[in-house]
């Protein structure tokens, strides 16, 4: 019965296949998640407790999903981890290239005087430490789910470019789930992700499809931002407006970030090519 059921889903269109793995991980993840949302009244914590539940059950379920469904029993390696050492590599390089991204922007910004640079204070080595494993973390569990699983389910069905292009923005599209007044604060979010995720599929095509460069530079932005802002290294000019600062105290939804992120993703795709 189940493998009758399992092989009607493995003749789904991509999009369908797609809709039937989030469900059933919705499914698995509602008996926790309710709960917490309905006893835990700060949502921060909920989003603390319950988002660990829902990326471990994502990765069990992937164990079981493609040997099933696609009769592979090592969906890790087809989704970019592998040749370890290369991977290693790949990911400090895309790692150094993320920090300099986030550095290069904010020097723009200081010498343009629209923010104010900061002495490091006593908590910075503290700050860095923070960074690195956060950004890790975070880089890690968002490229598996977009350009390691997503990814490959589109590619089964279309061609390299729609399926970049389908999962770049599902991967924006993701970041916007908040209120209306939240995705007009921050509308220069959108071009930016939507550039972000181009670049982290072409990346991890220049490399030989391995997925170890696009965490990386994921965990390289994110890390770079945390160590300015949470160190307190630099704050932008209140008087300059927040297209070309950063809307909603993101530094790459602005004007200097989107172009920045655009030559990089340029880069990236000619290394591709």
């Amino acid at each position: 019965m189940m493998n009758r059921i399992w092989a009607r889903v493995r003749r789904l269109p991509a999009g369908l296949r797609v809709i039937v793995f989030l469900a059933i991980l919705v499914l698995c993840w509602a008996p926790i998640a309710v709960p917490i949302a309905a006893l835990v009244p700060d949502s921060n914590l909920q989003s603390l407790l319950s988002m660990p539940a829902l990326y471990l059950e994502f990765f069990i379920l992937l164990q079981v999903w493609n040997p099933k469904v696609h009769h592979e029993s090592q969906p890790l390696r087809r989704y970019g981890f592998r040749s370890p050492s290369l991977n290693l590599l790949n990911l400090l390089s895309g790692l150094f290239m993320g920090w300099g991204a986030v550095l290069l922007l904010f020097v723009f910004l200081g010498e343009m005087n629209w923010a104010q640079w900061f002495v490091p204070g006593p908590q910075f080595p503290k700050v860095v430490a923070e960074a690195l494993l956060i950004s890790l973390a975070f880089g890690f569990a968002e490229e598996l789910l977009f350009r390691g699983w997503l990814l490959d389910e589109l590619s089964r069905d279309y061609s390299k470019t729609t399926s970049a292009v389908v999962c770049s923005l599902v991967f924006a599209l993701a970041h916007f789930l908040k209120p209306w007044d939240a995705v007009v604060a921050s509308w220069l979010t959108f071009p930016a992700l939507m550039i972000l995720g181009l670049t982290l599929v072409w990346g991890k095509g220049a490399t030989g499809g391995r997925i170890g460069w696009s965490i990386g530079y994921h965990a390289g932005l994110v890390g770079g931002y945390y160590i300015l802002n949470v160190g307190s290294l630099v704050k932008p000019i209140a008087s300059v407006p927040t297209w070309l600062t950063g809307m909603n105290g993101n530094p790459l939804a602005s004007l200097p970030g989107v172009v920045i992120l655009g030559a990089i993703a340029l880069g990236v795709r000619w290394l591709r090519r």
